[in-house]
């Protein structure tokens, strides 16, 4: 399904899961000039492009697999390629959640299943002195909010990478591969109410309550937006050439 803007610049957007959609991105890189064709991959019968010769850029969104998890989710292996390809060809891309840690792996890096201590709702990040130089991640707070959900995570960035930003319980959670490729762990795309969309029996074992993981969410939502849309825009500025 292609949105956005008319007669513009499109990222290709591939959708994972029928719950993990872009969000408020879409709004947010239609105002930076970009518009989104998303391919729900998950859907029967979808297919993946071969090739990103027609897309100014590409997005792959979360999902509750690992990336080379083919038997589970057979469409990971041509998007692992087209990563590949948008690296090699220069093409920007930003990776979110399964997205970012495809983004690691495909780049040279590694994830891990089940590792460390999971994260699930808004979580403050603490942004590395790279980000400073960044050109997405430049001049934002130094203690921004975002949604996580996630119990798997990247355990070694790919050499030569830029360490943008971390969190308590997870250290990657924001890097840059050559001058046009983001990964980030956490989910920018994400309102405080996909929240309550979350499966409650998911947060239960591990002590948590949805509906007090919302109401932080909401809480934080303002500024968390304010940082995300400044992120979303650069993206697509970057995309459609249009950055300063």
């Amino acid at each position: 399904m292609a949105g956005g803007v008319a007669g513009g610049a499109t990222a290709l957007v591939v959708q994972n899961t029928v719950s993990g959609d872009l969000g408020r991105w879409a709004g947010w890189l239609a105002e930076g000039g970009l518009g989104a064709e998303v391919v729900r991959a998950y859907e029967p019968g979808a297919r993946v492009p071969d090739e990103l010769t027609s897309y100014a850029a590409l997005v792959v969104l979360g999902g509750g697999f690992l990336p080379d998890e083919d038997e589970r989710a057979p469409w990971l292996r041509p998007v692992r390629a087209l990563v590949a390809q948008a690296l090699t060809d220069q093409v920007p891309v930003f990776g979110i959640c399964l997205g970012g840690q495809m983004l690691a792996q495909v780049a040279g890096g590694a994830v891990e299943g089940r590792s460390g201590e999971p994260e699930f709702g808004s979580t403050r990040l603490a942004l590395r002195a790279e980000a400073a130089r960044d050109p997405l991640f430049r001049d934002l707070p130094q203690r921004p909010t975002a949604i996580e959900n996630h119990v798997d995570r990247i355990v070694r960035l790919p050499a030569g990478a830029s360490w943008l930003a971390s969190s308590e319980r997870c250290p990657y959670q924001a890097f840059r591969v050559g001058s046009r490729a983001w990964g980030v762990q956490f989910h920018p795309e994400a309102a405080a109410d996909r929240l309550t969309r979350w499966d409650p029996a998911r947060l239960t074992p591990h002590g948590l309550d949805r509906g007090a993981l919302h109401h932080r969410a909401l809480a934080d939502e303002p500024e968390s937006a304010r940082v995300w849309r400044d992120v979303a825009l650069r993206f697509a500025a970057l995309a459609s050439g249009r950055q300063d």
